[in-house]
C-alpha cells in the first residue's frame, strides 16, 4: 500500500510539476514584482520630497544671499549728518543732452583794443601826463610836444579808451620816430581756439561755447573762424565780456564747443556714478537710507549720463559727494570682516 501511494505520487508529480514549479515561480515574481514597485514608488517619493527640500533650501539661501547683498550695499546716514558733509540729492528726470568736442588756445587783445601812440611832428617832448597803469578815456591829453619845425606846443591826446601799458618817453626827449604811449582796452578780451582738420566740418560761427580759463568759466557763442597762414589749423575766435573777469592776454584756456543735442527720457548726473564690484550705479536714498541701485547707461555729456534701466523716474538719489556713501560702505564692509 505505501508502495503504490508512493508510485502514484511519483507519477503525479512528474506530470503536474512543470505547472506547479510554473505557478509557484509565477507567483514569487508577482511578489517579487510588486514588492520592487513598492520600493520604486518610495524611493521616487523620497526622490521628490529631498527635490522640493532642495529646491526651497536653494531659494531661502538666494532670498538671504539677495538681502544680504542689500544690507551690504547700503548706509544709514541721517539727514542733518550727510547735510555736514555735503550729501546733496536730486531727482531723476528727462535731459537735454549736449555733444562737445575740446578745443584749446590762448587770450589775446583785438587790434581794435591796443594803440600805439607816436608824435604827428618831430620835436621835443615838454611833458608827459601818464604813467603806466593810469586808465584814461579817448580824448584825454597824454603828453605834450614843441615841434621842430613851428616850435609850436602841440598835445597829444589818448585815441581810444582804456589802459596805458607801456611808456617809452619823458620830459625833455626828442621823439623822432619811436612809440611814446601804448593803450589797450581789456574790457573785452579774445579767446583764439585752435581748430584742427579733424574738427573743422564741425564747428561752425554761432556755436555755444563753454571757455575755461584761471578758475573761471563762461558761456558765449563762437564769432568768428578763420584761417591761419602756413598753420595747419584755423581759429574759432571768440569773444568775452572782460568787465568782471579780468583776464589777461596771454592766458591759456579750454573750451568744449556744442556740435549737437539729443532728449533723454531719463538722466542722472554724471559725478553721481559709481562702481561696486563689476556694476555701476547710483546711491538711492530712502528716508535715512542710501541704497546702491545697478544701472544700464547709455549715452553721455559732460554733465549727465542717460539712464536706459534700473531707475524710475523721480527717485531721490545721490547727486553730489555720492563717494562719501561708498567710502561708509566699503569702512562698514571691511570692520565686518575683522
Amino acid at each position: 500500500m505505501k508502495t503504490t501511494l508512493t508510485a502514484t505520487l511519483t507519477v503525479f508529480l512528474l506530470a503536474n510539476g512543470p505547472q506547479i514549479f510554473a505557478s509557484e515561480e509565477h507567483e514569487h515574481k508577482e511578489e517579487h514584482t510588486s514588492h520592487h514597485e513598492k520600493t520604486e514608488h518610495k524611493d521616487q517619493h523620497d526622490h521628490d520630497d529631498g527635490q522640493a527640500h532642495n529646491d526651497e533650501a536653494e531659494r531661502k539661501d538666494q532670498h538671504d544671499h539677495e538681502e544680504d547683498d542689500e544690507k551690504e550695499n547700503s548706509s544709514q546716514i541721517d539727514d542733518d549728518m550727510a547735510q555736514q558733509v555735503g550729501i546733496v540729492t536730486a531727482k531723476a528726470s528727462s535731459k537735454t543732452l549736449h555733444e562737445t568736442v575740446k578745443a584749446y588756445g590762448s587770450l589775446t587783445a583785438g587790434p581794435e583794443q591796443y594803440s600805439q601812440i607816436q608824435a604827428r611832428f618831430d620835436g621835443m617832448v615838454k611833458s608827459v601826463k601818464v604813467n603806466i597803469g593810469d586808465k584814461v578815456n579817448a580824448g584825454d591829453l597824454l603828453a605834450e610836444v614843441e615841434s621842430n619845425e613851428s616850435l609850436k606846443t602841440y598835445r597829444i591826446r589818448a585815441p581810444i579808451s582804456g589802459l596805458i601799458v607801456e611808456r617809452f618817453t619823458n620830459k625833455g626827449e626828442v621823439t623822432q620816430d619811436q612809440v611814446l604811449l601804448s593803450v589797450m582796452n581789456m574790457d573785452s578780451i579774445w579767446a583764439e581756439l585752435r581748430v584742427y582738420p579733424i574738427q573743422q566740418s564741425s564747428i561752425n560761427q554761432g556755436q555755444s561755447v563753454q571757455i575755461y580759463a584761471n578758475k573761471q568759466s563762461m558761456k558765449t557763442t563762437v564769432n568768428h573762424v578763420v584761417p591761419v597762414l602756413d598753420k595747419p589749423y584755423q581759429l574759432a575766435r571768440v569773444r568775452l565780456d572782460n568787465t568782471q573777469l579780468k583776464l589777461s592776454p596771454g592766458l591759456l584756456v579750454e573750451a568744449r564747443i556744442e556740435i549737437g543735442s539729443y532728449p533723454v527720457d531719463l538722466a542722472v548726473s554724471k559725478v553721481a556714478i559709481q562702481t561696486i564690484g563689476d556694476r555701476q550705479g547710483v546711491f538711492v536714498k530712502h528716508d535715512e537710507n542710501y541704497e546702491f541701485t545697478p544701472l544700464i547707461l547709455g549715452k553721455s555729456d559732460d554733465y549727465f549720463v542717460e539712464v536706459i534701466d534700473g531707475l524710475q523716474a523721480n527717485s531721490e538719489y545721490v547727486s553730489e559727494n555720492s563717494y562719501l556713501v561708498k567710502a561708509d560702505i566699503e569702512k562698514s564692509e571691511a570692520e565686518h570682516e575683522h
